[in-house]
């Protein structure tokens, strides 16, 4: 079964560019985005990599640990990060996975159970499946996938946004709406009554349509 919302995210044990990791045992009770690429020395990702980098400490924050893969040896990592700094100005400053013998990619169902060979003989385009990103909870469970294209950079302001998000629901049982920021009104979800609303929310909220309850967001 492909993995989807509320799936347990894979384990495994894996060289880093920060050493040899268990997984679940990294992740501990924070919360974690992963996020893949095809191959080192591609265009598109090494903007990624120095994108995410320059804004880790508003990941660390939000208590966010942030872990790449690429479906590449670990000393092909260490090389890549000199063309990141050159091309971005920023060093990657988080662990990057190799994964040469395609096994976690293929954990997390970004590559078939039957693809062949290794990174050595693998192009970037053979991989191009292996460009999806996974919000991952404290409780080891997947919040959140979305794949891209190999074409298409990924926007982490809106990563950002999208945790904001995941974390106003988990602490609070409120959801957000369409386009919102943080900041801006939110929604009581369906599981709260409204009795139960109106001890949480003494000042009330509005609901233009019955089952729509929108109230102030919450510092």
């Amino acid at each position: 079964m492909p993995l989807s919302i509320n799936s347990i995210a894979p384990d495994f044990k894996a060289h880093t560019t920060e050493g040899m990791i268990q997984f679940h045992d990294w992740l501990g009770d924070s919360w974690c985005v992963l996020f893949s690429h095809p191959k080192d020395f591609t265009p598109v990702c090494t903007t990624e990599i120095g994108a995410v980098a320059k804004v880790k400490d508003e990941f660390d924050r939000r208590g966010v640990k942030l872990i790449g893969l690429s479906v590449d040896p670990v000393a092909e990592h260490m090389r890549w990060a000199g063309d990141i700094l050159a091309a971005t100005g920023q060093s990657p400053n988080f662990p990057m996975i190799g994964d040469p013998d395609l096994r976690i990619a293929k954990l997390f169902g970004m590559l078939p159970e039957d693809a062949t060979g290794d990174s050595a003989s693998r192009t970037a385009m053979d991989n191009a499946t292996a460009r999806t990103l996974f919000i991952i909870g404290p409780d080891k469970k997947i919040k959140l996938t979305v794949s891209y294209p190999m074409t298409t950079g990924r926007n982490f302001d809106e990563v950002l946004r999208v945790i904001d998000s995941l974390q106003l629901t988990a602490r609070h049982q409120l959801a957000t709406p369409a386009n919102w920021i943080s900041g801006e009104d939110v929604v009581i979800v369906p599981s709260v009554s409204d009795e139960t609303a109106r001890q949480r929310f003494p000042d009330g909220w509005e609901s233009p349509v019955p089952y729509l309850r929108l109230v102030g967001m919450p510092s």
